[in-house]
């Protein structure tokens, strides 16, 4: 079950503007990088089910936040079938996001009153995700449709809540495009979690990071 209702996390997206996106199969890794993550700011973050067992990882992740870091929404990515979507929300899942518009997931999510962000590549396809009661949409990838997509949308449809994923970066020039261009909030990945700094288990560096890119987004917004 949520512990959150959707008006939180999507009021805490849109806040912090930023949710990070992390996958990572040592659950002890994971769990450091929640709490360095908890610390530096932000609220919402994404884990991604990109692994073997990474359910298992993310029922341990939700239950420690819970105790350690009691205002942090943990939502479940690369969602793209229903039955993978009802597994994670059986096991605490505060929003789902995913590559792609499944129109089932969509209703699975809405049953729960749970946020589902899908992947959206198209203005029409944004049209059908909100007409499917999808509050905020993801633009992926947004490394390939860029800034000028988000502006061309937001023109004809000022109401929507976009959330670009790919090709984000923890930089002033970068996020000062993206919001910019009217985004809500970005997802954030390996960009935000440098290779040499996870194998260091250097957690203050990923909680200063953390703080910095929330900083440039205030700044930004």
């Amino acid at each position: 079950m949520a512990k959150f209702s959707k008006v939180q996390v999507i009021t805490a997206m849109a806040q912090t503007g930023i949710v990070p996106v992390f996958y990572n199969n040592d659950k002890e890794v994971s769990k450091q990088v929640v709490k360095a993550c908890y610390e530096g700011g932000v609220r919402a973050f994404e884990f991604t089910n990109r692994g073997e067992f990474a359910h298992e990882i993310f029922g341990e992740l939700v239950k420690f936040a819970a105790k350690e870091c009691p205002e942090m929404i943990m939502g479940i990515g690369s969602i793209v079938d229903p039955a993978t979507a009802a597994l994670y929300l059986q096991l605490g899942a505060n929003f789902v996001v995913g590559p792609l518009f499944n129109p089932e997931v969509a209703k699975i999510c809405n049953r729960r009153l749970v946020p589902y962000a899908p992947g959206c590549g198209s203005v029409s396809e944004v049209g059908f995700a909100q007409e499917a009661g999808c509050d905020i949409c993801k633009v992926f990838p947004g490394d390939v449709l860029g800034t000028n997509f988000v502006k061309g949308l937001k023109a004809p449809m000022p109401w929507s809540n976009l959330m670009v994923t790919g090709g984000v970066k923890p930089e002033e020039t970068n996020l000062k495009g993206w919001f910019g261009a009217g985004v809500t909030c970005v997802g954030m990945g390996s960009n935000l979690f440098p290779a040499d700094i996870l194998k260091a288990k250097e957690w203050g560096k990923i909680t200063q990071m953390c703080k910095d890119a929330l900083e440039i987004v205030k700044k930004v917004k």
